[in-house]
């Protein structure tokens, strides 16, 4: 394994295929829910804002990547997360915010910072004054990970259809909180 890994804006149109190969691993999904997905994130990136990053090893093997754009209350996501926003008084959080979409790595390169640089890079590029995102609502590395940046919880026992388990949807001031 290269352990060299550079982050660094992706064309994630044509690389789909290699980014949810990733995600695949990462987040334990079926061809199915490949093949669905595949068509969400080439549609997503055509969203005015949407860009990516991937993080690659020297050999040019994606490993991780990060995508987002700036939030639309029209977007399935927020029509679906809102009430729940609503209930707990954030819902102004779906305003003036970067989404961060999906944010993956590869299990074998997890926990070297990967997450990290790949969300900050992306946010820092962001105008909005703050970031929102969602995550399988369990204590895990990803939800350590996003506190540990500044990221606190908006709403949680988020449901979306067909997702078995609920998730949480945090926010964050932008810039993110740096770790020491």
């Amino acid at each position: 394994m290269d352990d060299v890994v550079v982050v660094g804006p992706l064309d994630l149109a044509a690389r789909v295929d290699d980014a949810l190969a990733v995600q695949a691993l990462a987040f334990g999904l079926g061809e199915s829910e490949i093949a669905v997905r595949r068509h969400i994130v080439v549609r997503h990136m055509a969203c005015r804002g949407a860009r990516a990053y991937g993080a690659s090893t020297g050999d040019g093997r994606l490993v991780g990547f990060v995508y987002g754009m700036p939030n639309d209350r029209a977007h399935w996501w927020s029509t679906v997360v809102q009430p729940y926003l609503v209930r707990e008084g954030t819902e102004g959080w779906l305003d003036d915010s970067f989404v961060i979409t999906e944010l993956h790595v590869h299990p074998a390169h997890q926990a070297r910072g990967i997450g990290t640089e790949l969300i900050t890079t992306i946010t820092d590029t962001a105008d909005e004054p703050r970031s929102i995102l969602s995550a399988i609502d369990t204590e895990s590395p990803a939800r350590r990970l996003y506190r540990s940046l500044g990221y606190v919880d908006l709403a949680r026992q988020v449901h979306f259809p067909s997702a078995p388990r609920p998730y949480a949807v945090m926010g964050a001031p932008l810039p993110l909180r740096r770790r020491r």
